[in-house]
């Protein structure tokens, strides 16, 4: 059931480019997918159905709605240097990451991290934060919390002799505040 709304995700996320860009019915489609985000992993979580396919199939999704979102909107705002370069860190820091974790474990690497979560949550709310603050607020708010995940990320990846997908955070050792 949980994959089948991950999957649901990505074909949702591919309806994003059937609509106009922020839209009554690009919201409409963004929020579904926003929310089958948040319920795939706590459908597979209370009927004990999590797998690593799951999870690798739940990161894909994300990669793809965030791909197709971002094509769809960077094109409409007026970007400064600054934020171009920032981005371009971030995104050189997660194929990084994933470069190392598949060198390491040969396999894809993304991990669910309580940070990484943060960030998916800050993308959730990218039009709104756009609509409500400006391009170099929202900017600088979801670069912020990108670059604190993809930096956990890769000392992570780095730093762990196993792949575990479902580290919360390098500030915690058995789930608890170090």
């Amino acid at each position: 059931m949980a994959s089948l709304i991950t999957i649901g995700r990505i074909i949702g996320a591919v309806a994003l480019l059937l609509t106009a860009p922020l839209s009554i019915s690009f919201f409409l489609v963004y929020a579904l997918c926003c929310a089958s985000d948040i319920l795939d992993g706590y459908i597979a979580r209370k009927t004990r159905t999590t797998s690593k396919l799951g999870e690798i199939l739940d990161s894909i999704a994300d990669f793809i709605f965030v791909v197709i979102v971002l094509a769809m909107l960077v094109p409409l705002l007026a970007w400064e240097w600054w934020m171009v370069y920032w981005i371009g860190a971030i995104a050189l820091t997660r194929f990084v990451s994933l470069g190392i974790g598949f060198a390491k474990y040969h396999a894809i690497s993304f991990l669910h991290t309580y940070a990484n979560k943060a960030t998916g949550i800050a993308l959730a709310c990218f039009p709104v934060l756009f609509l409500a603050f400006g391009i170099n607020v929202m900017a600088f708010i979801l670069c912020s919390i990108a670059s604190i995940s993809a930096l956990e990320e890769l000392i992570i990846t780095i730093g762990s002799k196993t792949l575990n997908r479902n580290i919360k955070s390098i500030f915690l050792k058995d789930d608890t505040l170090i």
